[in-house]
């Protein structure tokens, strides 16, 4: 008897350690094969950019390259949808974007900040009210006497209902008095290609995603969104210099369905550390004017849960939370 509670105690041992062991390699191991990132908006746009410079980056500092998918719809509903249901295994995750912090607040989405886990942000950025170069408004107090003076006849572009950039827009007419007429697009690239093609009179991305078309000559910027004037963008005022409080900033960064494993989040997070403050990937962004903001998983974490208190209250007070 006590031969086989020895024989027993001895199996128990080996188990826990094959276990320990197996934990251990699969940590070391990570990943085995590539790591498919979810985009939530269609490619071209900020987010699109960010990704896809990171991604390019991180090959220096995972085994396994990153694949780079685009699912777009909803204001990021469908990707970020996509993201929360993956398999927990490290292998589908994606760029989050603010609207983490929105979506859930309209009723749009089933998840909640919660459902995420953070593993590094990477950028952020201001909003920008741009118009065509040949528009007929060459400043902003220009642009809104026009809009006031036509109420929903000027057609804002947005990067879908519920994004960052529709709320944006909606923040704005709140604050000014001021009645538009908001025209969803699957992303800011699409948004843009419509104020180029006169579809629509304005879009609130982001300078960084109109600053080819801004050097080009075929769009203008009146104000961003923004605590100070942005670099780049340096005779373009903030909105606070016209006398409207106003600040609306997005943020993309890497994050992995609630449930991953803690040594696959370390696996993450590491390489995201890495990858950040790689010569190359912040030149990559600086070409395309876009900010370096990187924050560690934790941090990140307190960041988007100050914002999703920040929206919350936003969308309740302009009637379009559910």
């Amino acid at each position: 008897m006590k031969s086989q509670k020895l024989i027993a105690r001895l199996l128990t041992a080996v188990c826990a350690s094959s276990l320990l062991l197996g934990a251990s390699a699969h940590a070391a191991d990570y990943p085995t094969k590539q790591v498919e990132v979810i985009v939530p908006f269609a490619a071209g746009g900020g987010t699109d950019l960010v990704t896809r410079a990171f991604a390019d980056a991180a090959k220096k500092y995972l085994p396994k390259p990153m694949g780079v998918v685009n699912k777009t719809g909803g204001g990021g509903a469908v990707g970020l949808s996509e993201i929360v249901t993956a398999r927990p295994d490290g292998y589908k995750i994606g760029t989050g974007t603010v609207e983490i912090a929105m979506l859930p607040h309209m009723g749009l989405v089933q998840f909640t900040t919660d459902d995420f886990t953070p593993i590094a942000r990477l950028n952020a950025e201001p909003s920008a009210i741009s118009v065509k170069a040949d528009a007929p408004w060459n400043s902003y107090e220009e642009f809104m006497a026009y809009a006031k003076a036509n109420p929903g006849k000027v057609r804002i572009g947005n990067s879908g209902t519920g994004a960052i950039w529709h709320l944006a827009a909606e923040a704005l007419a709140d604050k000014t008095g001021t009645k538009f007429n908001h025209i969803p697009y699957d992303g800011a690239n699409p948004a843009v290609t419509a104020l180029l093609g006169g579809h629509i009179e304005a879009v609130t991305v982001s300078p960084a995603e109109v600053v080819s078309h801004v050097a080009a000559g075929k769009i203008k910027l009146l104000a961003v969104m923004a605590d100070q004037r942005q670099a780049g963008f340096d005779k373009v005022p903030t909105l606070k210099e016209k006398g409207v409080d106003l600040t609306i900033m997005t943020w993309r960064g890497i994050v992995a369905p609630k449930k991953t494993p803690k040594d696959v989040q370390e696996a993450l997070r590491a390489a995201a550390k890495k990858t950040a403050e790689d010569p190359a990937f912040k030149e990559s962004l600086a070409k395309m004017n876009l900010s370096h903001a990187y924050l560690d998983g934790p941090a990140f974490k307190v960041a988007m849960d100050k914002d999703n208190a920040f929206f919350k209250a936003l969308m309740t007070k302009l009637g379009i939370a559910k």
